[in-house]
């Protein structure tokens, strides 16, 4: 569905986006976890041909982006990082015009099913103004939707919210792949990657440095982490293979000693050394 092959954006001296090949299937969630400066949201703005590579190539379900971006706009929806309603219209407003803008066939009927999907047709006569921060978040999945484009990307979906919304937009995103639809996200959240992801393509400094389903990314370094303070207050941490290690490590340790599985931020910093959520 989408196929990236030696993507690089320079913004001199800066290289944004530095040689990064991945391949997206059909139906699966494909998360590029990495911290803000990353690349993830420039590596979006290619693939949906909001800016131009440097070098390299895109493909959207075989459509090179480059030469024909017209076309690719047919077969994506996006939404973006940041909140482009109109938050004087009402959520059923912003829907139409977009719906027309993009000459949605049975607009009506869309958007009634849309809204419904995500849960908002009851506030579909409320100003965007008067919306949380979640239901915007869920109307503008809604808005990007209505043209029933078979992919969607999502950039930084639930930057800001807080945990519960948080999670509200996760079983939205479950039912969109459901219904079959091919998703990627970007994210700088552990466990956001780790509950949604198929596969996840872990970036930094542009790079790609790893890529694999969050099970396998950490069999790379282990199954468990002790972690522990040390004299000077600060934590240290080993990672183990298995939890026998871990509890052997743990009983060497004299101060106070934690042990629990491995996540994608022990990969990032066993990668890199550098951590993803500050």
């Amino acid at each position: 569905m989408i196929r990236v092959e030696g993507l690089v954006k320079e913004y001199k001296p800066i290289r944004a986006v530095d040689s990064v090949t991945f391949e997206v299937k059909k139906g699966e969630i494909f998360g590029l976890l990495g911290p803000n400066g990353a690349g993830k949201t420039t590596t979006i703005k290619i693939l949906t041909t909001l800016t131009k590579p440097s070098s390299g190539k895109a493909f959207i379900m075989g459509i090179d982006v480059g030469e024909h971006p017209e076309l690719v706009k047919l077969h994506i929806g996006v939404v973006p990082q940041e909140n482009n309603l109109d938050r004087e219209l009402t959520a059923y407003e912003n829907m139409l015009i977009y719906g027309m803008l993009h000459n949605v066939k049975d607009l009506p009927s869309k958007i009634e099913d849309r809204l419904k999907m995500v849960d908002l047709w009851e506030r579909r006569n409320e100003p965007v103004e008067r919306l949380s921060g979640g239901m915007q978040r869920r109307l503008l999945i809604a808005r990007a939707l209505l043209p029933e484009p078979p992919i969607l990307f999502l950039d930084e979906p639930t930057v800001g919210l807080d945990p519960q919304v948080r999670r509200e937009i996760w079983d939205t995103i479950r039912r969109i792949k459901v219904q079959g639809r091919t998703i990627l996200l970007t994210t700088h959240y552990i466990e956001e990657a780790e509950i949604l992801c198929d596969r996840v393509g872990i970036l930094s400094r542009g790079r790609l440095i790893a890529l694999d389903t969050p099970k396998n990314l950490k069999a790379m370094v282990g199954e468990y982490v002790v972690e522990f303070s040390k004299k000077d207050g600060s934590i240290e941490w080993v990672i183990c293979k298995d939890r026998e290690e871990a509890h052997k490590v743990a009983m060497g340790i004299n101060n106070s000693v934690t042990i629990r599985k491995s996540n994608l931020e022990d990969v990032f910093i066993k990668l890199t050394g550098e951590r993803i959520e500050g």
